[in-house]
């Protein structure tokens, strides 16, 4: 160990001397920069803060799913298949965070530690306010680089300690010891909430063009009075960029995932804390008040997302990426719907929605199906269900595309949209709907893309994430001084989107006191919600839920001209209970004596 410790500063010295010497290279490399040049070039400075931005870890597709009991894949590469049936290991991890999300951490301690010797702007009062905002964004987008490596790698070690990771907030130089332990999960998080908060304090809540009347107090102070010298660093141009709305949106995502059964014991974060964290992104939009009554439709609200400016977003979206209508594969004009569409449409029917998911979506009444007074109906499964199964789900004889083509899933289908017919067909008897658009065309002849964007956090997350931290912490109807409670947010949820509205919910209402009935209700409310946004199997982990519900799907056969619904197996899942905390890699663990693996890793 100790030779690898002195091969990486050997290295690192080395970068660090080809990095000063401009005399060795004729002529010299154009890229080949020093840290202090940045000093009087800002765009060079921005450009260390813009890694950041390039490296962030949210999954733009719908992927992770198929490890979990909502969807499996008929691609047979997929290295989330070959984890969810018993190939995940600490060297084949793919949902590590590790390398990029560290990676990204060092790129932003470098900004950090030299944003204020940087030449902003002339002008003194311009200089503050870009390098206030800067160092914001800088300590917001460190958060939630943590965020995600404390969801993807934090864990309970063979000693018993909960832990995250190396809590590393200084530049690493020649002189680093690289080989250090893993800082407790309670001190990550704690790192997160400090640079939360020192975000909140430099970020404007967004950036919107104001009046001179508008400027903050804090500019006033200092001498700042023309809304010209405030727009030109707080702009609506900048729209996109994280403020101080998202650092807290992200404080209360870190908050809800201390709080969850599979952390608690090690952390000093309540239910109560995760509720009110999240209130407080909430009652800036004043709470219920400010759901979206079209947000469960974000993805295919055609006309909003069309007419969209630059960094605008909808009501239901809190931070979205950019819209694309590219047909390149990379881009997401038309690449989900070549990926997800059925074989008939010019699709690879890559993801496909299991019985399991399908069966979570109630009743319009808003009972479960398995609820004897819901009125369900084995034989005519998809009538009168939550209007959510028809938008995220494409099931037999639903019609879709730009020609309004009739899918047959059933076996008694003459094309290869029909169960297991091609490598392409479905496997479980159902295709993706949700986050596709109906009117693009994979066809090649005509390769019609749409206006996409990836969504990094909805309200509804939020709402969701207080509805079940205010549940556990004070049960469904009391809201402990907030103006809503878990119930108030459910039903709100589950009315917008036309569930439980001819009848007043009178499932939710027969549940309102029961907390643990509330609880399922709420966890399979975020099921449905959130389905094919990569948040199911972060959820089944922190909740420390069954993560070995086999995959179902549904057979349907013609018989005399009648419809024969069967549930049929489809894929089996193989996780150990320790694999409810993922690794710290393999690779990192042979490298650095000081980290400890997660127990069973």
């Amino acid at each position: 160990m100790k030779a690898i410790n002195n091969i990486t500063k050997f290295l690192v010295i080395i970068l660090l001397f080809l990095t000063s010497c401009d005399d060795l290279f004729s002529p010299a490399l154009e890229n080949n920069r020093e840290l202090d040049d940045m000093y009087n070039e800002p765009g060079y400075a921005q450009g260390i803060l813009g890694y950041a931005y390039s490296m962030l870890p949210y999954q733009t597709k719908s992927e992770t799913d198929i490890a979990t009991d909502d969807a499996v894949t008929n691609d047979k590469a997929s290295s989330y298949l070959s984890m969810a049936t018993g190939s995940w290991t600490a060297s084949n991890d793919p949902m590590s965070k590790w390398q990029n999300c560290r990676a990204a951490i060092q790129y932003l301690n470098i900004f950090l530690e030299n944003a204020d010797k940087v030449a902003w702007a002339k002008d003194p009062n311009v200089h503050i306010m870009y390098c206030d905002r800067l160092k914001g964004e800088a300590y917001g987008l460190r958060a939630l680089n943590m965020y995600y490596l404390l969801m993807a790698h934090g864990g309970w070690t063979e000693d018993g300690k909960l832990l995250g990771i190396p809590n590393v907030i200084t530049v690493d130089n020649m002189s680093t010891d690289f080989n250090v332990p893993r800082d407790t999960f309670q001190a990550c998080i704690d790192q997160i909430f400090s640079d939360v908060e020192k975000a909140t304090e430099y970020l404007p809540l967004d950036y919107n063009d104001i009046s001179d009347a508008n400027i903050p107090a804090k500019y006033k102070a200092i001498g700042v009075t023309n809304a010209s010298d405030y727009n030109r660093v707080n702009g609506t141009h900048i729209r996109g960029r994280l403020t101080a709305r998202i650092a807290e949106a992200i404080r209360a995502q870190a908050a809800l995932l201390a709080a969850s059964p599979a952390y608690n014991t090690g952390t000093t974060v309540t239910w109560a804390n995760a509720a009110d964290n999240a209130a407080i992104v909430l009652d800036r939009i004043n709470g219920l008040g400010g759901i979206d009554p079209t947000g469960w439709t974000w993805y295919m609200n055609k006309t909003e997302i069309n007419s969209l400016g630059s960094g605008a977003v909808p009501k239901e979206i809190l931070w979205r990426g950019d819209k694309d209508n590219s047909t390149e594969d990379y881009a997401m004009g038309l690449s989900q719907e070549k990926s997800n569409y059925p074989p008939s449409l010019y699709g690879s029917g890559r993801i496909n929605p299991t019985q399991n998911l399908v069966d979570a979506f109630p009743m319009a009444s808003g009972y479960p199906i398995s609820d004897p007074a819901s009125g369900y109906s084995s034989s005519d499964p998809y009538t009168n269900r939550d209007p959510r199964l028809t938008a995220y789900v494409l099931y037999n004889e639903t019609t879709y595309g730009t020609n309004s083509k009739k899918i047959v899933t059933g076996t008694y289908g003459t094309n290869e949209d029909a169960l297991n017919k091609e490598s392409t067909s479905t496997r479980t008897g159902y295709y993706l709907r949700k986050l596709l658009r109906d009117d693009c065309n994979p066809d090649p002849t005509y390769n019609t893309a749409q206006y996409h964007y990836p969504v990094r956090i909805r309200f509804t997350e939020i709402f969701l994430a207080y509805a079940e931290a205010a549940n556990e912490a004070w049960g469904p109807t009391n809201g402990n001084g907030h103006s809503y409670s878990a119930y108030d947010v459910i039903k709100a949820i589950r009315a917008r989107a036309g569930v439980g509205t001819n009848g007043g919910d009178a499932y939710l209402e027969s549940i309102k006191n029961d907390k643990d009935k509330m609880r399922e209700l709420i966890r399979n409310e975020r099921r449905i919600e959130l389905c094919f946004e990569n948040r199911r199997f972060w959820d089944l982990r922190r909740w420390k839920a069954n993560l070995n519900e086999s995959a179902k799907g549904m057979q349907i056969d013609k018989v005399d001209g009648a419809l024969v619904y069967k549930v049929i197996p489809v894929e089996a899942r193989s996780y150990k209970d320790y694999m409810y905390h993922g690794p710290v890699p393999y690779s990192e663990t042979i490298k650095w004596s000081n980290l400890q693996q997660n127990q069973g890793w």
